[in-house]
C-alpha cells in the first residue's frame, strides 16, 4: 500500500508561498506596493488593510502615491505607516499620501538580507515539522499494520525526498532575495 503525502505537500507548499508573501514585504530600495500589505488602517470601527481603503499607485521606482477613497483616512494612514516597522515618513499634502523610498545604506542591506535569511530558516523548520508530521503518520500505520516495513522506509524516503526539494525551492528563494537587495 502506497502512502498518500499530498496533504502534506500542499502544507509545504503553504510554508512556501508565506515565504514567498514575507520576502514580497522587504523592501529593497525600490517602491513596491508590497512593503503595504500587512498595514490596516481603522475604518468604521474595523481595522481594513490599506489596498481596502485606497488606491496604491508607483508614479516611479522610488515612490508610492496612497490615494484614499475618503480623504479624512489620510492622517489615520499616516499614523499606521510611521508605527509600521518599514522606516519610511509619509507626506500628506491633504489629498494623497507619498512615500519616498531612500537609496538603502550596505548596513540597512545587511541587516535586511539577516532578516530575510530568518525568514527562509522559519519556512523550513516549518517544512521540517510538516516532515515530523508525516513520519508519525507513518509510523502509526506501521504500528496499526496497515503497512509493511518496507513500505515505511520508502515512505520516509519519500518524505525526505519531498522536504529536500522544497528546500531547494527555499534557498532559490532565498538566493534570488539577497541578490536583488545587494543589487545597488
Amino acid at each position: 500500500m502506497a502512502v498518500d503525502f499530498k496533504e502534506y505537500g500542499r502544507r509545504m507548499e503553504k510554508a512556501l508561498e508565506h515565504l514567498n508573501e514575507e520576502f514580497g514585504a522587504v523592501r529593497a530600495g525600490r517602491a513596491n506596493a508590497k512593503v503595504l500589505d500587512r498595514i490596516t488602517v481603522e475604518y468604521y470601527g474595523s481595522e481594513t488593510p490599506l489596498n481596502g481603503v485606497a488606491t496604491i499607485s508607483s508614479p516611479d521606482a522610488r515612490t508610492l502615491i496612497i490615494q484614499p477613497w475618503d480623504t479624512k483616512l489620510l492622517k489615520d494612514i499616516c499614523k499606521a505607516i510611521q508605527t509600521s516597522e518599514l522606516g519610511i515618513n509619509p507626506q500628506n499634502d491633504g489629498r494623497v499620501v507619498r512615500l519616498t523610498f531612500p537609496q538603502l545604506t550596505e548596513d540597512r542591506r545587511k541587516d535586511l538580507v539577516k532578516q530575510v535569511k530568518k525568514y527562509a530558516e522559519e519556512a523550513k523548520v516549518a517544512m521540517r515539522n510538516i516532515r515530523r508530521d508525516g513520519m508519525d503518520y507513518v509510523k502509526k500505520l506501521k504500528k496499526a499494520s496497515e503497512i509493511t516495513e518496507d513500505d515505511q522506509k520508502k515512505a520516509e524516503k519519500d518524505l525526505q525526498d519531498l522536504l529536500d526539494k522544497n528546500v531547494k525551492k527555499v534557498d532559490a528563494a532565498l538566493a534570488a532575495k539577497e541578490k536583488e537587495l545587494m543589487a545597488i
